[in-house]
């Protein structure tokens, strides 16, 4: 596997490189040596962030970590990437997604799959055309942390979602 390491708001390091490659080189075994790694170090006041994203046919497989530790936030998220991995293995290789990028050790091994996805409720609603503004008040109101609303300049369904540091987003359709 290749890694691609970026710093944000931190200087990358031979020993962060090094620990970046020991510790997600760990999940080399899982996949060909031509599968990129996208590997983002950042700080923000005392939190060690690290993002890692491994594009793939048909999928992406992303986990992100934070810890006061650089170094633990690294731990973390490879045994994240790797319970990622096995979690979904099975479907993701089923469905012939990103199959090439795997080494064929971890297509021919089974796991067993200990969280299946199980829908509890379903919930339908009238979806009333409003600004994204008035949909981030109604979002506030109800308490949720995101709502679905036509967005009554453009005539489409849009999501407004709440963000870290009391901000918002909005996610727009793309056809």
């Amino acid at each position: 596997m290749r890694y691609i390491i970026k710093g944000r708001n931190v200087e990358v390091t031979e020993g962060l490189k090094s620990a970046v490659t020991d510790k997600i080189g760990k999940l080399d075994k899982y996949f060909t040596e031509e599968t990129e790694a996208y590997v983002t170090l950042s700080v923000e006041k005392e939190r060690q962030k690290v993002e890692v994203t491994i594009p793939m046919k048909g999928n992406t497989l992303r986990a992100e970590e934070t810890n006061s530790d650089m170094y633990v936030s690294i731990d973390l998220v490879q045994e994240t990437l790797e319970r990622q991995l096995k979690r979904y293995k099975n479907k993701i290789v089923d469905r012939k997604h990103s199959s090439e990028v795997f080494a064929p050790d971890f297509i021919d091994k089974d796991y067993e799959e200990d969280d299946t996805i199980k829908i509890e409720k379903s919930k339908r609603f009238a979806v009333k055309p409003m600004d994204p503004e008035e949909a981030c008040l109604q979002m506030e109101l109800l308490g949720h942390s995101f709502y679905v609303f036509r967005n009554s300049e453009t005539d489409e369904i849009n999501v407004v979602y709440k963000r870290k540091g009391n901000t918002y987003g909005i996610i727009e359709p793309e056809y």
